[in-house]
């Protein structure tokens, strides 16, 4: 066994007085107006001339220097978290590098009512970052109280937080600096293949079936409150541009406006979690069986959400957080994943006699095999496939 260090977050919600709130709203403004200006920057110098590209090294010392003369009505820049503003400024720099590469798109800019620029704070001293069971000292804010209690480890080595902002509600995520022993479990049960779909989330080689959390009462409620909340979101908008009112009556619109989106947004987040809760407790009842190895089909997401059909259930069923916590979690124990190409008909070949039907159609939901005539589910027989497939490749 060999002990080594690595890097382990801890989310939690803050609760900031206001004060606090006031410095982090301030802190995050400038981080958005100052992600704006690098893209807006380089969008006209790449426009002008396409080699012309100022990085974020070289935007920083000029906002310190050039900018800050040019401007000093806007000193309100420099009053916020220096160590905030450089991160914000690196990440537009990454952003911007990643189109010049042709792996993303142009960068969007950072809107005043979309997701909000996270607040980076790293340590610079070791009383910096400090952790009680009921509260943790952040740098810039002082002692910030939790919601929830015990939860982040005390004696661990803070690197850094993270603050963000989510429905009117803030969270920190500590990072730490943790030894960890690598050691390699036995197997305590076999392997297992995983068939992933829209009828059923997850079906398992073992008989195992996981419903899609989607079409529950709860989600669906859920799904009926978001969507109550975003038409009176949207008739208010519509209503806010008819009205030809003086600018002390628009504010008072725009309020009412601001509390209905934060409605919208908190009815989001509360769907988003209950798929989030039901993905981590199936993945952890999966993963604590330990079997042998794991194996999964390397669906193609993106071309799955072009069919127009089937897009928003593709979406709502958050395969990628699926497999993405499933690879951390069989790292984490030391299990094997098998990723099957995409290409291999785990549904159209019997995981019997191997024959391989051509024409099995979608909605065929009982697999028939024409040469051995073997009945089985269509879910579990592609589970079984993926389980004895040959040609794979391991996680990393």
């Amino acid at each position: 066994m060999n002990s080594t260090f690595r890097h382990q977050a801890y989310k939690v919600e803050l609760k900031p007085t206001s004060e606090q709130k006031q410095i982090i709203e301030r802190t995050m403004g400038v981080c958005r107006y100052v992600y704006n200006l690098f893209i807006g920057t380089n969008r006209d110098n790449y426009r002008n001339n396409a080699k012309s590209y100022m990085s974020g090294y070289a935007f920083s010392k000029w906002l310190n220097n050039e900018y800050k003369k040019a401007n000093p009505g806007k000193s309100w820049i420099w009053e916020v978290s220096s160590k905030a503003v450089k991160k914000s400024i690196m990440n537009a720099d990454t952003a911007y590098r990643n189109f010049l590469k042709g792996k993303t798109g142009f960068p969007n800019f950072k809107r005043r009512n979309g997701r909000p620029v996270s607040m980076y704070l790293p340590r610079n001293s070791p009383t910096d970052i400090m952790i009680e069971r009921h509260k943790g000292k952040i740098p810039t804010l002082g002692w910030v109280r939790f919601k929830e209690y015990g939860y982040v480890p005390q004696k661990a080595k803070a690197v850094s937080v993270t603050i963000t902002k989510r429905a009117g509600r803030y969270f920190a995520s500590f990072l730490f600096e943790v030894t960890t022993v690598s050691s390699v479990s036995a197997a305590q049960s076999e392997s297992i293949g995983i068939d992933i779909g829209v009828k059923s989330f997850a079906v398992i080689s073992d008989g195992r079936n996981y419903p899609n959390i989607n079409k529950s009462g709860q989600a669906r409620k859920l799904t009926r409150r978001l969507k109550r909340e975003q038409r009176k979101f949207a008739r208010k908008i519509h209503k806010l541009k008819q009205r030809k009112e003086e600018s002390a009556n628009k504010k008072c619109k725009r309020s009412n406006l601001d509390k209905q989106r934060l409605k919208v947004q908190r009815a989001y987040m509360k769907l988003v979690n209950k798929r989030h809760d039901y993905i981590n407790k199936t993945v952890h009842e999966i993963v604590s069986t330990r079997p042998e190895y794991i194996a999964i089909e390397d669906l193609n997401v993106s071309g799955m959400l072009k069919n127009r059909h089937l897009s928003r259930t593709i979406a709502e069923s958050e395969f990628y957080y699926f497999r993405a916590l499933l690879e951390r979690k069989c790292r984490k124990y030391g299990i094997e994943l098998r990723i099957v190409n995409r290409f291999y008909a785990s549904s159209k070949t019997c995981s019997q006699c191997g024959h391989v039907k051509k024409d099995l159609k979608l909605s065929d939901r009982i697999y028939e095999c024409t040469e051995c005539g073997f009945v089985i589910d269509r879910d579990h027989n592609a589970a079984l496939n993926l389980r004895s497939c040959k040609k794979y490749r391991t996680a990393g």
